[in-house]
């Protein structure tokens, strides 16, 4: 079993990695953390914030009680702030927040007021030091990860498809389309640790087709590979119909159902991972409490598509799932940009 303490390497990863999103002495941050988030990991931001001289402060919430009728994983919408104002206003006034909370608050329904008073956010994800250390954001992948997000936000549609018989459309037109390699400078950034991914938020009734995902294409929100083929029918942003004989599609049908919310079955958003340093079979090396499974979100070529909130399209819920593909072809507007799961042109 891995051993969660200082290491030295860790701290200066996080050195690194602070350095990259804009940290150094004077910068106001808040690190935001719970009661069960990952102590290493706060400690470490602390030490790493203070050997860059940053003016910080340190927020802990209490994790707030149960109130979903299934557990909750790996969603990045962190319920930990419960509209707490005295929270919210103290990060509204720093320049950077690390986030520490276990689900992280990309999505949480607090981050929209932070990020307009101009803050921006690292969430640094619930995973073991170890994989952070090894999926450290480096510089040159920014200039990919621009250009991917700049490609989706030119293109107007984008095609998904497979061997295994996925044939997903998704009309980009007036799409919010995003990215990071796992840092950003820019007031209201949106970076995480793992980074590397280029992201699109359909609007309303802009994604038709059929997803199958296949033997090995990974379900984030149980943290584990498929064994059995999952087909879902999807039609004007919902998925309708999850067919599948095996074990993983039984457990998908049960969860989507035991939220009783139609929303917990539309998109969340679309897109594809570019960190080379992201591994899919990473995952068979770790036990699932040293993991948050994000790195495979951002594994290079996986085509990835989630369930749940999209405030772009005015749908609010808890229920997630952060689904990565093998093997699929991505189009825009006709130009392969993901072939088989190989990125391709400047991309790659």
């Amino acid at each position: 079993m891995l051993q969660e303490r200082i290491e030295g390497k860790w701290l200066a990863c996080f050195r690194r990695v602070f350095a990259l999103n804009g940290i150094k002495t004077k910068t106001t941050v808040a690190v935001i953390s719970e009661t069960q988030s990952r102590p290493v990991l706060i400690h470490l931001s602390e030490l790493a914030l203070y050997d860059l001289g940053a003016d910080f402060c340190m927020i802990q919430m209490p994790t707030p009680p149960q109130t979903a009728p299934v557990p909750v994983k790996g969603t990045g919408t962190s319920m930990a702030v419960q509209q707490n104002r005295a929270a919210i206003e103290a990060m509204k006034q720093c320049e950077v927040i690390v986030d520490c909370t276990v689900e992280g608050m990309i999505h949480a329904a607090e981050w929209p007021e932070i990020e307009a008073a101009g803050a921006r956010i690292l969430v640094v994800t619930n995973e073991h030091p170890e994989i952070l250390e090894r999926t450290e954001p480096k510089a040159e992948l920014a200039p990919k990860v621009d250009l991917g997000v700049q490609m989706l936000s030119e293109a107007k549609e984008m095609r998904i498809t497979s061997a295994a018989g996925t044939d997903l459309t998704v009309d980009l037109t007036d799409a919010p389309c995003g990215g990071t390699p796992g840092f950003g400078t820019n007031p209201g950034h949106v970076a995480h640790w793992p980074g590397g991914l280029c992201l699109a938020f359909p609007g309303p009734n802009t994604v038709n087709g059929r997803i199958v995902m296949d033997v090995g294409d990974m379900n984030l929100t149980f943290k584990t590979y498929l064994a059995s083929p999952i087909d879902f029918t999807v039609e004007n942003d919902f998925v309708t119909e999850i067919k599948g004989d095996g074990l993983d599609a039984e457990l998908f049908r049960e969860y989507m159902a035991a939220w009783k919310d139609p929303l917990a079955y539309g998109f969340s958003h679309v897109g594809w991972g570019m960190n080379p340093d992201a591994r899919w079979v990473s995952g068979a090396l770790y036990d699932k409490r040293d993991m948050q499974a994000v790195e495979f979100r951002a594994w290079a070529g996986n085509f990835l598509w989630s369930t749940g909130a999209n405030q772009y399209a005015g749908r609010f819920t808890e229920g997630h799932f952060d689904l990565p593909m093998r093997r699929c072809t991505i189009a825009l507007d006709g130009q392969i940009v993901v072939k088989e799961g190989v990125l391709q042109g400047d991309l790659a």
